[in-house]
């Protein structure tokens, strides 16, 4: 498992989100993708690489989609 430093991160949440704090957040750190819950900034993250990452969204897209 690799440690990423996500002191720097630039967290950002989804323009979709309403701000009642049941979001998570997302970075992009040494090229990959780290996710956070917003209601728990100093706990576990996630990290991703990006092909898995664009598969994810393209998926949850297609869920979205009636």
């Amino acid at each position: 498992m690799t440690a990423y430093d996500l002191t720097r991160a630039d967290w950002r949440t989804s323009t979709r989100s309403s701000g009642n704090g049941n979001c998570v957040e997302v970075a992009t750190v040494d090229g990959q993708v780290a996710v956070r819950d917003s209601k728990d900034r100093s706990g576990p993250v996630l990290t991703f690489g990006a092909a898995p990452w664009q598969a994810f969204v393209r998926g949850v897209g297609e869920v979205r989609r009636p």
